[in-house]
């Protein structure tokens, strides 16, 4: 990265450490971090409209759509995290690709479940073969980033289910008094007062989300953990410029920094965004907020 970096046996401590900081596999380390940063920016308006999607059926008057809707919810929230991450991955791909052999190949003669292979032609293959490496990593990303939604989404169709009752029911009885109808009521009425409700939930979701972002390295995804630990081993001068001991502790502890700063700042947005909507809201939050202000 530097013009001093030719040589580092040569450089002293600070120099040293510039170059070893910004060599290649570095370099992908904070490629990693801008892709926690983006899955979670992806991920949590997706989880929100998967826990939307799932309140309103939760909900419903049609017996199917509420039965789907508190199945979806009931489930997720009963399987551990990690056996929906590693099943949905499996299942998502060949779905995706079981769909394109119907589509491309549909003369292909051979059954696509041989024992427990899952085969189909080259061409429904995803990403394939010959694409290239950027078309692999955003295919791995767009799985993971469909995986967290559907399992985070449950949580959040929990919470905001839960919001959704707390509204006062005199406050829809009022509306469909002065004619509205129940969409009307519910877009109108609904929607706007159950995020007073909702927040605190899902800002605890929000930060469950942050330190679950490691397990993308289930999904197949290098994230900062992964390169932590691969950079944080320790380096013999056979295999690399820069020798070192057993670093990962050191790498680990920037990680703890990392993830404490972020949710650091998480939780001051979210109080400012909770302060902002429980102005004057008849909530106990509100209350507070009137019981604080001066006489």
């Amino acid at each position: 990265m530097f013009s001093f970096c030719t040589d580092p046996d040569t450089l002293e401590t600070a120099r040293w450490l510039a170059c070893y900081l910004t060599t290649g596999k570095h370099l992908n380390l904070y490629y990693a971090v801008g892709t926690v940063l983006l899955l979670l920016a992806v991920t949590a308006p997706a989880a929100l409209i998967f826990g939307f999607g799932g309140a309103v059926m939760a909900r419903s008057r049609i017996a199917p759509l509420r039965w789907l809707g508190t199945g979806y919810i009931s489930v997720v929230r009963g399987v551990p995290d990690i056996a929906f991450f590693l099943f949905f991955v499996i299942a998502l791909d060949q779905a995706f690709e079981w769909i394109r052999h119907q589509v491309k190949c549909p003369d292909w003669p051979d059954p696509i479940r041989q024992g427990n292979d899952f085969v189909v032609c080259a061409e429904a293959k995803l990403p394939l073969s010959n694409s290239a490496q950027f078309w692999h990593e955003a295919y791995g990303f767009s799985l993971a980033v469909l995986t967290f939604a559907i399992v985070f989404g449950a949580f959040a169709a929990n919470v905001l289910y839960g919001a959704m009752r707390a509204v006062p029911r005199a406050q829809l009885e009022t509306a469909e008094a002065y004619g509205m109808t129940p969409r009307q009521s519910f877009r109108r009425i609904l929607v706007p007062q159950m995020w007073v409700y909702a927040l605190p939930g899902l800002s605890n979701l929000w930060m469950v989300l942050i330190k679950a972002t490691p397990l993308l390295f289930l999904l197949g995804v290098e994230d900062i953990v992964y390169w932590a630990r691969e950079l944080g081993g320790t380096k013999t001068p056979q295999f690399t410029d820069y020798p070192h001991g057993d670093w990962r502790m050191w790498y680990f502890l920037a990680l703890l920094i990392f993830y404490l700063a972020f949710t650091r700042v998480s939780e001051i947005v979210l109080d400012r965004i909770m302060a902002r909507l429980t102005h004057g809201q008849a909530t106990a939050a509100g209350e507070a907020q009137r019981r604080a202000r001066p006489a």
